[in-house]
């Protein structure tokens, strides 16, 4: 049986140079750190407090205060972005034809679920979807495969199955290390700096390309 996990930010809602807006100000303005927004950008994979110490240096932040400096970059993030909220052009068409095709559908996020149910909440599309596994419902963030086989556990699908939807690199690399295919959103990244994976079926700009019609297909 055919399923379909997505990522969230940056493959569902494009947001993430809202994310890298929050991250760069809090790493430079609140934490004394001096990296300029591509340094940044390059940073912003995996677990927040992952990406703390990859800036910052082992030791640096109690877990304690990582939780802390983590939320409180949300906080400003969903401040600023909540007026722009909005699903990727084609998606809520593309996830009702799904939905009604029976495709069982998860989230596979390294966003702590603040983040998630801040997005799925406010835009009503909870209901599509199975299973969500988020930055707390795993050991090993992305590119890791745990994110994506737990999803396709909870789904009851065979891994090969699934179609991963992806606009990060790291993501890519995770669906090929649980043996899936992907479609990568082109929000975040040139199609060029993917060049090094073999498991992509699809670039687009969006859900309304033709090349992913065929995907609802029953």
């Amino acid at each position: 049986m055919k399923a379909f996990i997505f990522d969230l930010n940056g493959t569902m809602i494009n947001d993430m140079g809202f994310h890298l807006d929050a991250w760069h100000n809090v790493i430079n303005n609140d934490l004394g750190g001096s990296l300029s927004r591509e340094a940044v950008k390059k940073e912003m994979y995996g677990k927040n407090e992952e990406l703390l110490v990859r800036v910052f240096g082992e030791g640096r932040f109690t877990l304690d205060q990582m939780a802390d400096i983590a939320m409180e970059k949300e906080r400003r993030y969903q401040q600023v972005y909540l007026p722009h909220l909005r699903l990727i052009d084609g998606l809520p068409e593309f996830l009702e034809k799904a939905y009604q095709q029976g495709i069982p559908m998860a989230i596979g996020s390294a966003a702590i679920p603040f983040n998630i149910d801040f997005a799925l909440d406010n835009l009503n599309i909870r209901h599509y979807f199975k299973a969500i596994v988020s930055a707390d419902s795993v050991k090993i963030s992305k590119p890791h495969p745990e994110t994506y086989l737990m999803a396709a556990s909870l789904l009851g699908v065979d891994p090969a199955s699934c179609i991963v939807f992806e606009d990060a690199p790291k993501g890519v690399e995770a669906a090929a290390n649980a043996g899936m295919q992907s479609v990568v959103l082109t929000t975040t990244h040139t199609a060029e700096e993917f060049a090094a994976y073999k498991n992509i079926i699809a670039f687009t700009d969006d859900y309304t390309s033709p090349a992913l019609a065929s995907l609802t297909v029953a």
